[in-house]
């Protein structure tokens, strides 16, 4: 028997992973339903930071579990338990009740985030590498595309309860999905394993995880804030908010292809990287300026921010898969997703309580800052 089509395993992979993100999408787009229940702008960047919390604190151990004991085991146990957290969260009352749920299902979702890489990784060839990665990264745009369009919807018929049990309905149904039809790429023999030194012991691997720390800041404000902003700010419907962050969601699974292509074709991951974050500074510091300025510029260039700021992900995810090696893969990911989600997890919480007294320009204007920052930390040195 061959081996199966790589597309097709792109194609699951991508299932799992954009399963694993859908509970964030949605929570995004339940900030004004949860601000009209009693929560405060701390209480929900709290919330929207659970699930990514979580995730930190799994993220090396499914890692760790992909390289041991393959990649469809680790994602379709981790999908069945991000089904029953999801669906304890659904029925979860109080600020530390949903809190603590939402981290579980963080912590089961990060499986997806962990092994669907490695899948991708297995199957495709490095002069294909960098666009198949880019695929299975717009699994999250997408996700959250859908959830925009979908998620408002939903809580107007069924409130938060129901948004979080069709989460865990697409959890469960990718958790079937992936058990039947995922095939592990081929692993290494134990004596290679066993031979296989740590990659962390040079400054490389270190510094991209450090860029794309300081990358994550641009890209959750502006996703995160953005249907808050629209909507307390502007004026804006939740329903006309919600498809703006879907056309920005769906700009920025575009640009995940497009700079995946373009790494490809450079043969680098690294120097497209440091000159997307320069791009992605110079965007967020216009919308930090437009809002101090009142301008009506502001909701077009804030929607080109979110797809700006979330297009260069996984060039960072290919640079780090490549330079660990196959020994290395899955606990590499797991670290660099580890990072993003600390990220992930503070900046909603930070950046709520900085918007209270300073307002959303200064915090798109210091997540400005932060990207221009990633440039010089990228490693100017090709890995892999």
């Amino acid at each position: 028997m061959g081996p199966p089509n790589r597309w097709v395993m792109l194609s699951l992979g991508m299932l799992a992973q954009g399963a694993c993100y859908l509970p964030t999408g949605a929570l995004i787009l339940l900030v004004p339903v949860l601000r009209a229940q009693g929560f405060g702008l701390g209480d929900v960047g709290l919330l929207l930071g659970a699930p990514s919390a979580g995730m930190v604190l799994a993220l090396i151990a499914w890692g760790w579990s992909a390289d041991r004991y393959g990649e469809r085991l680790t994602m379709t146990v981790g999908l069945v338990c991000a089904t029953a957290t999801l669906t304890a969260a659904a029925y979860a009352t109080g600020l530390a009740a949903l809190g603590l749920t939402l981290t579980l299902a963080g912590a089961a979702c990060a499986s997806g985030n962990a092994a669907s890489g490695r899948v991708v990784l297995g199957w495709f060839p490095p002069e294909r590498r960098g666009f198949a990665m880019g695929v299975r990264q717009t699994a999250l745009p997408v996700s959250g595309a859908l959830a925009g369009l979908g998620t408002p919807l939903i809580a107007q018929a069924y409130g938060v309860r129901g948004v979080l049990l069709a989460c865990a309905g697409i959890c469960l149904v990718a958790a079937g999905t992936v058990g039947v039809f995922v095939v592990d790429p081929p692993r290494p023999t134990r004596a290679i394993a066993a031979a296989a030194a740590s990659p962390y012991r040079t400054a490389a691997l270190w510094r991209i995880h450090g860029a794309s720390l300081l990358l994550v800041v641009p890209q959750y404000t502006t996703s995160v804030f953005a249907v808050a902003y629209l909507v307390g700010e502007r004026g804006w419907s939740e329903l006309a908010a919600g498809r703006a962050a879907a056309v920005a969601y769906l700009l920025g699974g575009a640009g995940r292809l497009v700079c995946g292509r373009w790494s490809d074709a450079v043969a680098s991951r690294l120097r497209p990287m440091r000159q997307l974050a320069v791009v992605n500074a110079a965007v967020v510091l216009l919308v930090a300026t437009a809002t101090q300025a009142g301008s009506g510029l502001t909701a077009p260039l804030l929607v080109l921010a979110v797809a700006v700021s979330m297009s260069g992900n996984g060039l960072a995810y290919t640079a780090v898969a490549e330079h660990a090696g196959p020994v290395w893969a899955g606990r590499a990911l797991g670290t660099q997703n580890t990072v993003q989600n600390i990220g992930a997890a503070l900046t909603p919480a930070a950046l709520g309580l900085l918007i209270a007294p300073a307002g959303y320009g200064t915090a798109f204007a210091l997540a400005g800052v932060l990207a221009l920052l990633a440039a010089p930390l990228t490693p100017s040195n090709e890995v892999g």
